[in-house]
């Protein structure tokens, strides 16, 4: 054992000598490879990464203590093209015997092929960072900057280079920040009296306040805040500009007075600048051109129409009801200019997606006013969209799909938009189906159309509670698929009717006001050839547990028995009319009875009319943003209205004491969903992301359980990755059923995300949930939630995932290990299947939260 640990020692001790030898290789003699950077601000060793972006030079990244990057990087060969040049090139000798097994074609195919690898290796890898002392006082000269930016206007930094024998190198930075200045008075000087009479009202929000230290990023931000402010008051020719401070601390003992002067307007002419006292600017006219192009520009104008006090002009034929266009403009006649206004302008005609980047251009006039144009290019009224898909699946052997769209715009003179899509496929099943089918036998189509009404679209005047500024729109909506040998074979219908506008940059609202499905499943006589592992576990009974007839056994040409797929509901009907069999067998029975309750409520026709609101308030400032919070919240109520109605419609009952429409038992339950999500950005290419989600689904009145596709399922790439989707729970049941589901899901992600290299990306992750039945007609105790109890029951999931980003898109592959798995119910819980044959490898595009 001694020997073992030695020679294990030994091994680690010369590996480590020799990632330290190669970590030089490319560092010549009198450099040195920056090992290690040290900032120490006032005797405190500060690592912020806030400080270390200020250095011009790092040392190489580190992958679990070793310059991974930095190796890849030193085993390319510096000046490639030169060393094949003289070794082979212009060696006859080699040239000669090289050609002799290869071709000159091939031999140059080869080596260029070697140079590229040697490029990816100089590209993938990292070149050493050399110390460059230069580099190193303009690091010093930046973090006073720093400092004194944030009010520690008496800093001092030096810093020492430590070299040692081995070509590395150390370099620390001392700071001495000294005292912070803190802002003492404040005055100020505006000359432009109107200018003046508007700053008064700005200055309760200003950003420089007495007593507080001085940082010049609030300096930078109050001058933006004043000259927007201004701009959004009529100020037309303001800009920041005209805003200046001046800071005195001479004698102030550590205080810095503050004076702001806003200048008046400088007017520039041939030969000289004039100041005079900025004036306030209105709007006298706007006018819209609804059909501008470049060709049409010096063409006179056909059509023309005076709308409140706005005019539109058209070259053709105006195709658009004024209000629609005047409703999406927030310059107004009569009104102070406003940058906000113009802003808003903008971005409103672009999401009428009816027309290109619009034009607004201002035309002073003498009498203080503007007269702006609006000049809109239409985009093509038609637009034609198609596209084909080959697929294969454990269902068929092969499928063929079409999709084709046409999206229409301006539909009815109001810049509504109606989409139009629809889907036609056909496949070969795997079982080939019945003798005399056509091969191609199982089918699906489908169509689906979309009105956007760029408006609240009401009988009642709405202006005041969700003003045009808030961007609303209508949505109206009518689908409908049909599939043949596909599952079930489910016919689907739905309509919706929803609003959505957007409050502000951060949140936006959506209200469903009606939403309809209907699910219609043809062929629920399906269901054990689609469900087989409920045929499974009812078939494991009837060989081994039940005394079952022969007539629902069949014996195959391996003399093994088998339970006839068609007889499986009269055995379910035998079993569950057997007291004796409860009485003796309570586990099994309670396996088919769950078994039947599941088949009832999965092979059932749906009703759902329900109304839905939803929240969303995103903190993201863009794309690229890695520290922001978004927070989503969902209540929707389905069947209340039908229920208050169901007597006075005359609506029937069926056999279990539910009202039905159209023969179906409407559903009615409320549903609730919670999701945060926060990201923090550590720096480094590194980010910490957390998930919560709760969400709960509760039946009641007409309906005792929840329709499947309302109801929540765990496991999968976008939540508890070690399970696969539909896997988990419920509870502590271990279900083997084909799609495990419930009605309450709890759910909890980790994961540190880091830069590997390049546009690679690593994870690690801790994922935690569980899905439950609650107040719902199931009874099985391993799967309800019965209280706090029940949550020992959360699944605990841990792994590693790599990531490449493709800029459009990010490729994921997570591989997920069972770490705590409930299904173990009384044993040992922990650990039990955590290796790689019962791991989950989940593949996803984009990242899971």
């Amino acid at each position: 054992m001694k020997k073992q640990l030695s020679n294990i020692l030994i091994l680690i001790l010369l590996t480590s000598h020799l990632y330290s030898c190669d970590a030089v290789k490319r560092v010549a003699t009198n450099e040195h490879l920056l090992d290690k950077t040290s900032i120490i601000v006032n005797d405190e060793k500060n690592n912020t990464e806030t400080l270390n972006n200020l250095l011009y030079q790092r040392p190489n990244r580190k992958i679990l203590g070793t310059p991974l990057r930095l190796h890849i990087y030193n085993l390319a060969r510096p000046n490639i093209d030169s060393i094949y040049e003289a070794k082979i090139y212009n060696n006859p000798k080699k040239l000669a015997w090289k050609t002799k097994i290869l071709s000159r074609k091939q031999l140059d195919k080869d080596i260029q092929s070697r140079k590229n690898f040697n490029n990816w290796l100089k590209n993938t890898g990292e070149a050493p960072t050399i110390i460059d002392e230069g580099k190193t006082k303009r690091s010093a000269n930046r973090l006073e900057d720093y400092y004194i930016n944030n009010g520690w206007f008496d800093v001092d930094a030096k810093y020492t280079i430590e070299k040692k024998e081995n070509k590395r190198a150390t370099i620390t930075y001392n700071v001495k920040t000294g005292t912070a200045f803190l802002i003492d008075s404040i005055t100020k000087t505006v000359k432009s009296p109107i200018v003046d009479s508007i700053y008064k009202n700005l200055q309760e929000k200003s950003l420089i306040k007495k007593g507080e230290q001085y940082t010049t990023s609030n300096f930078e931000q109050e001058r933006d805040r004043i000259s927007s402010e201004l701009r959004n008051s009529g100020i037309y020719h303001f800009n920041r500009d005209y805003i200046t401070f001046e800071m005195d601390t001479i004698g102030t003992n550590k205080k810095v007075n503050v004076g702001i002067k806003i200048q008046d307007r400088a007017i520039r002419t041939l030969d000289s600048i004039r100041r005079e006292p900025f004036k306030s600017y209105t709007i006298r006219d706007v006018n819209i051109i609804t059909d501008y192009t470049f060709e049409n520009r010096n063409k006179p104008f056909q059509d023309s129409i005076s709308y409140g006090s706005y005019k539109l002009y058209s070259y053709g034929k105006m195709r658009y009801r004024p209000k629609a266009l005047t409703d999406a403009i927030f310059i107004t006649p009569g009104e102070v200019y406003s940058d906000l206004d113009r802003t808003r302008t903008y971005r409103y005609l672009n999401e009428l997606r009816t027309f290109k980047y619009p034009n607004i251009e201002n035309t002073e006039n003498p009498d203080n006013t503007l007269s702006d144009t609006i000049r809109l290019t239409p985009l093509k009224k038609f637009n034609l969209g198609f596209s084909t898909d080959v697929s294969q699946s454990n269902i068929q052997k092969i499928g063929f799909s079409l999709n084709p769209s046409l999206q229409i715009r301006n539909v009815f003179g109001g810049a509504e938009t109606l989409e139009i899509s629809g889907i036609a496929s056909i496949g070969a099943s795997e079982d080939g189906g019945e003798e005399g089918d056509p091969f191609f036998d199982i089918n699906e189509y489908g169509v689906d159309l979309k009105l956007t009404i760029p408006r609240i679209f009401s009988p009642f005047y709405t202006e005041n509670i969700i003003p045009k500024y808030m961007s609303p729109s209508t949505s109206i909506g009518l689908a409908s698929t049909s599939q043949r040998n596909i599952g079930l074979d489910k016919q689907t219908f739905s309509g919706n009717f929803s609003y959505k506008w957007i409050p502000n940059t951060k949140a936006t609202n959506r209200l469903d006001v009606f939403n309809i499905q209907f699910v219609n499943n043809k062929n629920p006589e399906n269901y054990f050839s689609v469900y087989t592992s409920s045929f499974n576990s009812l078939e494991n009974i009837a060989l081994n547990s039940y005394n079952t007839p022969s007539e629902y056994i069949l014996i195959d040409d391996n003399n093994d028995e088998n339970l006839i797929e068609d007889k499986a509901d009269d055995f379910i009907d035998l079993v569950l009319n057997d007291d004796t069999f409860e009485s003796s067998n309570a586990t099994d029975y309670q396996t088919v009875s769950s078994i039947e309750e599941r088949k009832s409520r999965l092979t059932e026709n749906n009703l759902i009319i329900s109304s839905a609101f939803s929240f969303t308030k995103d903190n993201r400032v863009n794309l690229f943003d890695n520290n922001f919070s978004i927070f989503r919240f969902k209540l929707e109520l389905a069947g209340n209205l039908l229920a208050s109605t169901s007597k006075l419609l005359g609506l029937k009952k069926d056999s279990d004491d539910r009202y039905q429409l159209l023969d179906v038992a409407y559903s009615q339950y409320a549903k609730t969903e919670f999701d945060f999500i926060k990201h923090w950005d550590l720096g480094k290419k590194n980010v910490f992301a957390t998930r919560a989600f709760f969400g709960i689904a509760i039946p009641y009145g007409n309906s005792n359980s929840i329709p499947f596709a309302k109801s929540f399922f765990a496991g999968g790439p976008n939540d508890n990755r070690a399970w696969s989707a539909y896997s988990l729970g419920p509870g502590s049941s271990g279900s083997t059923n084909d799609f495990n589901e419930a009605n309450l899901k709890i759910a909890f992600s980790a994961e540190q995300r880091f830069n590997l290299f390049g546009d690679l990306n690593g994870a690690l992750f801790i994922d935690a949930g569980n899905i439950w039945n609650v107040l719902d007609n199931v009874t099985d105790n391993n799967s309800t939630l019965t209280g706090f109890d029940s949550l020992e029951d959360i699944a605990v999931g841990s792994g590693f995932g790599l990531r490449y980003d493709f800029s459009f898109f990010v490729f994921r592959f997570d591989v997920g290990f069972k770490t705590y798995d409930p299904s173990y119910q009384d044993k040992n819980r922990w650990f039990n299947d955590y290796n790689f044959a019962n791991a989950a490898y989940n593949i996803g595009i984009n990242y899971p939260f």
